[in-house]
């Protein structure tokens, strides 16, 4: 006795072009595909060559040209510098265009690459947002990852410019940032010019002339950006694996076959509505974070909740407000390692 899962399942397998047009009929293309899989050259298959997007305009600005720019996009709650507030589509898409603006002004355009080095703050989500509308590619670095980590992805993502924060904040502790910056810039053999710091009050940074710009003034002087047409097979991002076994590795994801896929899960997997509270329990500087903090919930019209904080410790933990989790659809939780003598199952539910 098969199931609806099964019965789609297998059309997908059956019928690969004709399930996954059906999907991209979901994206607002610029111009459209001229096939839907091209596996001639297997397994390095393309996803709607000939297609062009943008994966911002998909996220944020036809939502607000759909008349939908007064609901909320991101509910940032950080129990850790006690914050909350909410970001409408409207107000996401000014601020995207601006930073867009601003790394524009430093140089950055379609296929250049610029590497964020940021915590759980809704800068994080506009700069990511901000590259895949120029069409340049972003590398988001979990914050505070040691200098020579950070390094290694300077040399190997070559990127024009670095977008960072002052600091980040932990349980007990804060971790200025830009010594950090500064130290896998002079580990690196790869020069960037330009560095946009954001400046947080828990700890300002002091920035170097000619090559650091405050967010804010960046922001506030920049025209704002329009959406640049990509081809679907463009890059939008690389994330790099940890490098516990070897050199890390930078996987990339394209433009369309990453929109389409994310879009089509956020019903068929979640049962999620376009307007609904949707949680990811994770962090932006993992492939979780990008995929279901950012780009899923906004591709397909929710409002995202991005957390600062952790579910230890003397800090309020996730929803303990009461303000966030009855209008929350769904709660996803990202795993982390298990401490020794400690199941999976228990870690999973501790980070839930």
């Amino acid at each position: 006795m098969t199931g609806q899962f099964d019965e789609i399942y297998q059309r997908s397998l059956d019928d690969p072009q004709g399930f996954w047009s059906e999907a991209a009929s979901a994206i607002d293309w610029s111009k459209p595909c001229d096939q839907v899989l091209d596996d001639s050259k297997s397994p390095f298959n393309k996803w709607f060559p000939g297609a062009e997007c943008n994966t911002c305009y998909n996220a944020v600005d036809r939502h607000v040209e759909a008349g939908r720019g007064d609901q909320t996009a991101i509910i940032y709650d950080s129990p850790i510098t006690d914050k909350q507030r909410k970001i409408s589509y409207r107000e996401l898409q000014n601020k995207v265009a601006r930073c867009a603006g601003a790394l524009r002004q430093l140089g950055v355009n379609k296929g250049d690459r610029v590497i964020i080095y940021m915590p759980m703050v809704p800068q994080t989500a506009v700069a990511m947002l901000a590259c895949a509308r120029l069409g340049a590619i972003h590398s988001v670095v979990f914050g505070g990852f040691a200098p020579n980590e950070l390094a290694t992805r300077i040399t190997d993502a070559k990127p024009k410019a670095i977008v960072a924060a002052s600091c980040g904040i932990e349980p007990g502790r804060i971790i200025d940032y830009m010594p950090i910056v500064d130290e896998a810039l002079s580990l690196s053999p790869h020069d960037v010019p330009n560095v946009i710091v954001l400046q947080r009050k828990e700890s300002r940074a002091e920035l170097k002339s000619g090559r650091d710009h405050d967010w804010k003034d960046a922001l506030d002087s920049a025209e704002p950006a329009e959406c640049v047409p990509v081809k679907a097979t463009d890059p939008l991002y690389i994330l790099y694996t940890s490098g516990t076994t070897g050199q890390p590795k930078g996987v990339v994801r394209d433009n369309g076959g990453h929109m389409v896929a994310l879009k089509w899960s956020m019903k068929n997997i979640y049962n999620t509505e376009p307007g609904e509270v949707y949680w990811a329990a994770s962090d932006v500087g993992w492939v979780v974070g990008h995929s279901y903090i950012v780009y899923a919930p906004l591709l397909h019209g929710c409002t995202t909740v991005l957390f600062e904080g952790k579910p230890v410790g003397k800090h309020r933990t996730l929803g303990s407000s009461g303000a966030l989790l009855p209008s929350t659809r769904y709660l996803r939780c990202s795993p982390r390692r298990p401490h020794s003598g400690q199941s999976s199952a228990k870690t999973r539910m501790e980070n839930c």
